[in-house]
């Protein structure tokens, strides 16, 4: 793995580079709330794989990245910074179809990257993605003070490896939410609900069935929102969807975790196949 300090939109900005010696396409992966890029360092080893330059950023007050520990006043920004980090990949690999991949939080940021930046990717990935009607940033700024509520390690796996993992983490935050990063997913939700479908770029859409923090039923509206009109196998545009029976909310970390990287590289495989010249 290489790092890359960029100057973010609020600060310093840490980037994760897993290379490739000649790759084919490019893949930019967007984390969580709450946690980094290094906890993603499997996908991208897949990834790796499967012919990929990864790219992925620490997002403000999140890793090794600047500023307060998970306050995000605006995810404008951060959709600015994960374009900084396009951009570094792109001059890095001229001409190579670029594909985003957003987890939970991350799947807010890359759908409205994909909104302010249409021509951009080749292929956008949405897991457990944070869109549509999502009650959690509402429920909790009806308190005076918000709760100490933090993430459950049980709810992202099935594996209780990754739940003892993710508690040890000295990168993770185990605290509670912060409001101004509350009020922010909320205006985002809206901004993303209001900014429009993203045309005939191949979307595909990932959930677990029984993701508690992120539920199914409100991630549905918001993505097929996006998608706009109708579904598809993921090579003419449209939506390709993939729910996992029993699976929480982190499926690259699931049990069936072979079968999720499976339906995303096969996915891949029909968007570069798709794409002029590769």
């Amino acid at each position: 793995m290489t790092a890359h300090v960029l100057a973010g939109t609020r600060g310093t900005l840490f980037a994760h580079e897993w290379p490739h010696p000649r790759p084919r396409y490019v893949a930019l992966l967007v984390h969580g709330y709450g946690e980094h890029a290094g906890r993603h360092a499997e996908l991208a080893g897949v990834l790796n794989g499967h012919g990929a330059a990864v790219f992925a950023p620490d997002h403000m007050g999140h890793g090794r990245s600047a500023g307060e520990r998970v306050v995000i006043e605006d995810f404008e920004d951060v959709v600015t910074d994960v374009h900084a980090v396009a951009d570094l990949a792109r001059a890095a690999h001229p001409g190579l179809p670029l594909v985003v991949i957003g987890h939970s939080m991350g799947g807010l940021i890359a759908a409205r990257h994909a909104q302010r930046y249409g021509g951009t990717p080749a292929a956008l990935v949405l897991s457990g993605p944070v869109i549509g009607d999502w009650e959690l940033p509402r429920r909790l700024l009806a308190h005076h003070e918000i709760p100490d509520v933090p993430v459950h390690p049980a709810a992202l796996s099935r594996d209780p490896a990754v739940g003892r993992a993710y508690a040890a983490d000295p990168l993770v935050w185990h605290g509670p939410m912060k409001r101004p990063t509350l009020e922010a997913f909320v205006r985002t939700l809206g901004a993303v609900a209001e900014g429009g479908g993203v045309g005939r770029l191949p979307l595909l859409w990932l959930h677990g069935e029984d993701d508690r923090l992120v539920p199914l039923s409100g991630s549905r509206t918001g993505v097929e929102r996006l998608a706009g009109s109708g579904s598809g196998s993921g090579r003419g545009g449209g939506v390709t969807e993939r729910i996992y029976a029993g699976a929480r909310h982190e499926v690259f970390h699931e049990t069936n975790r072979t079968e999720v990287f499976e339906d995303l590289t096969s996915f891949l495989d029909g968007v570069l196949d798709a794409t002029p010249g590769h």
